[in-house]
């Protein structure tokens, strides 16, 4: 990465499967991510729990003495549902404050495999980034081809005029997790000049009128 500035990333937030998939490559993948963010002397943000890939990436991370934080909320907490979070927990009342506290403590993301919980969490977060609500890195390892088809529809979608080469650029791949941290580090945030406009802050009290077309 020689000539290229790097972004400082102390902690990774992990989105990814409660279970662990048809293919032992995710679960090797899982573990394998933990090893590098360990050996990078980087920090876990996760949902919580051991299940699945959560429970790979969160143990292997914390096989190399960093730092764990799973933010749950309380109802996974009730009957041990997900089993016990490997490394400190902060339990939260609904989904949303969850995300917004994982968007709030990771200074990156990082989707592997996983279901609607997965892809909820992904596109919200890089939602939020087109909104210029945050302006961290977000990334997909791409294990065994996974996430191919939904690659290919982010670019069709951008053909057909629904989301905008700027705001494609979002969304970084890459299909080793040491590729993937690297380009999470070179990944430089291009707001969008319309909606950097807007203010976010709970404290304003004035809504900036734009003459634009919202392409969400």
């Amino acid at each position: 990465m020689e000539g290229v500035l790097v972004r400082k990333i102390k902690k990774i937030c992990v989105f990814c499967g409660a279970n662990s998939g048809k293919d032992v490559a995710f679960v090797n993948a899982a573990f394998h991510l933990g090893e590098v963010l360990g050996k990078r002397k980087i920090d876990l943000v996760y949902g919580g729990g051991k299940l699945g890939l959560m429970g790979c990436v969160s143990t292997a991370v914390a096989q190399h003495e960093r730092q764990v934080l799973g933010i749950i909320p309380s109802a996974f907490t009730v009957n041990n549902l997900v089993g016990e979070t490997c490394g400190k927990e902060i339990k939260v009342a609904t989904m949303q404050e969850r995300l917004v506290m994982m968007m709030e403590l990771s200074d990156a993301f990082i989707a592997l495999p996983g279901g609607f919980g997965t892809l909820e969490e992904l596109f919200q977060m890089i939602s939020w980034a087109q909104l210029s609500i945050h302006n961290k890195p977000i990334g997909v390892l791409n294990i065994n081809g996974f996430f191919n088809g939904l690659l290919s529809f982010v670019d069709h979608a951008v053909k057909q005029e629904f989301i905008t080469s700027r705001a494609r650029k979002i969304l970084i791949s890459a299909t080793t997790a040491d590729e993937l941290v690297d380009k999470l580090q070179a990944f430089r945030f291009e707001p969008d000049p319309a909606l950097s406009k807007l203010k976010w802050s709970p404290s304003s009290n004035q809504k900036e009128k734009l003459d634009l077309t919202l392409r969400l």
